[in-house]
């Protein structure tokens, strides 16, 4: 018997160990994800169990979770700065009283998050 064949339907390659040959199967590469990603990843993975399983089992969990992070990020983003010029927070705030501006970007920081989780990571 062979050690390695390979499928011509399906182009799977096997591995002859012991009396059975098994595929030799390789996760699909993907670009590292960040925080949103694996919030979504934790997510999916103890309360969309099926998604989930769907998403693993295709192969494009990866692709996923990537596509949540980048457009978590993004929207992070535009949101601090739509919200920041909403509210005043600009440069001149800064040099002027830095702990009200530090304040007000991290009030700012959390509804935006808020938004971002809501929106895209628990959705």
């Amino acid at each position: 018997m062979e050690l390695f064949i390979t499928d011509e339907r399906t182009g799977i390659d096997y591995e002859l160990i012991g009396d059975y040959y098994l595929p030799l199967l390789k996760a699909p590469e993907c670009s590292p994800i960040g925080r949103y990603g694996k919030l979504r990843h934790r997510y999916l993975k103890q309360n969309r169990r099926v998604l989930y399983s769907q998403l693993l089992t295709s192969g494009n969990l990866g692709t996923h979770l990537a596509e949540i992070d980048n457009s978590a990020n993004d929207m992070m983003e535009l949101l601090v700065k739509q919200m920041a010029k909403e509210q005043g927070v600009t440069e001149q705030l800064k040099a002027n009283d830095q702990m009200k501006w530090v304040g007000m970007m991290n009030n700012i920081r959390s509804a935006a998050e808020e938004v971002v989780l809501n929106d895209l990571i628990y959705a």
